[in-house]
């Protein structure tokens, strides 16, 4: 047998499933017969993904949670047809090769994708390679985003993945839902926020799929070279403003390098990593996009308030399935923690623009 990926391990005991009728399944829909093994991923805090090989084929499979599940979330099926929409395009996605909704199955919703062998990043120091590799991976992550931000959705079959307009009043008020629906303890910087975000918003730019969880660990890059061979992790997509999506990414420039695996205070210079400055920079001139007098696209701050208010409502969501003991990651109950400094660092920028 192959070397298998890191972060396996046997499926835990709330995510186990009949694995004799998926092999089933699979062998129906896909003609794939022969002996199944199953690992799962540790990551996946939302929807838990598991290894599979079934015959000689090396397969990934994502299945919405069991239990109780808050409104719109772990939209599996929402990520099966984007990557399917993509593949051939610009943009590298994970072929994907079945989507079954009936849960009688395995019991719950989920998809079936080729497993893409390459290396996953998740320390963004980059510890492992020498600082002229460190700046190209964070070109190419930079490079892909901007092939993504150029994909007309009409053209790739996507122009009704979304609604159109208000994308981030849409958001704030979706997210705003999702937090206030958790069955976690509350967060006080979030009540500021869920009423300083609608008073504050930018003007809309131009519609483009946005994929909505675009850091580091969800890009398979090449095992030698510095290309990216697949995105991941696509339950968050939709259509709506790219800047909004691409602020996301930069997120990991103003986190700590503790528990948030962030680069704030790290000498990132030294490393051969491009500042957060740089890294905006070079995305903006691949967009065409302009900067401000202060190096920054105009309503940056914003932007960045948005998204680390969202982040926190996603692991106060994760903290919830902590709580009734349904999480997807055995890490779940530590990440649900992280919400309220999050919460807290939003705050403060909202603050410090406010004046």
């Amino acid at each position: 047998m192959a070397t298998l990926p890191a972060g396996l391990s046997e499926v835990r005991p709330a995510h186990r499933f009949d694995e004799a009728a998926l092999a089933a399944h699979l062998q129906a829909q896909l003609g794939f017969g022969g002996e199944l093994k199953v690992w799962q991923f540790e990551g996946g805090q939302s929807n838990p993904t598991y290894y599979l090989e079934l015959g000689g084929e090396r397969l990934v499979l994502r299945r919405k949670p069991p239990g109780q599940l808050l409104p719109s979330a772990h939209a599996i099926e929402r990520e099966y047809r984007v990557i399917r929409a993509l593949h051939g395009s610009a943009v590298p996605v994970a072929e994907g090769l079945l989507l079954c909704e009936d849960i009688s199955v395995i019991g719950t919703a989920f998809y079936v994708m080729r497993h893409v062998p390459g290396r996953i990043f998740w320390d963004p120091k980059l510890p492992e390679l020498d600082a002229t590799a460190r700046r190209a991976i964070f070109d190419a992550m930079g490079a892909t985003i901007a092939e993504l931000h150029a994909v007309d959705p009409t053209a790739v079959g996507l122009a009704d993945y979304g609604a159109s307009g208000n994308y981030l009043e849409r958001q704030v008020s979706r997210w705003s839902r999702q937090y206030l629906a958790s069955d976690a303890p509350p967060i006080e910087a979030m009540q500021h926020l869920i009423e300083w975000l609608p008073a504050h918003l930018p003007p809309p730019n131009e519609v483009r799929i946005v994929h909505g969880d675009l850091r580091l660990d969800n890009f398979i890059f090449d095992p030698v070279e510095p290309r990216v061979l697949a995105v991941l992790d696509w339950e968050l997509s939709t259509l709506g403003d790219p800047l909004v999506d691409f602020a996301y990414s930069t997120l990991t420039w103003r986190m700590p390098a503790g528990g948030f695996r962030g680069l704030a205070g790290i000498d990132v210079a030294a490393l051969g990593i491009p500042s957060e400055a740089e890294y905006i920079a070079d995305y903006c001139r691949r967009c065409g996009r302009a900067l401000g007098a202060d190096g920054l696209p105009a309503h940056w701050n914003t932007y960045l308030v948005f998204n680390l208010f969202r982040l926190a409502a996603i692991l106060q969501g994760v903290a919830a399935r902590a709580l009734a003991g349904n999480a997807a990651s055995a890490k779940a109950t530590e990440m649900g923690k992280q919400a309220i400094p999050l919460a807290e660092l939003a705050w403060r920028i909202a603050h410090k623009e406010a004046h």
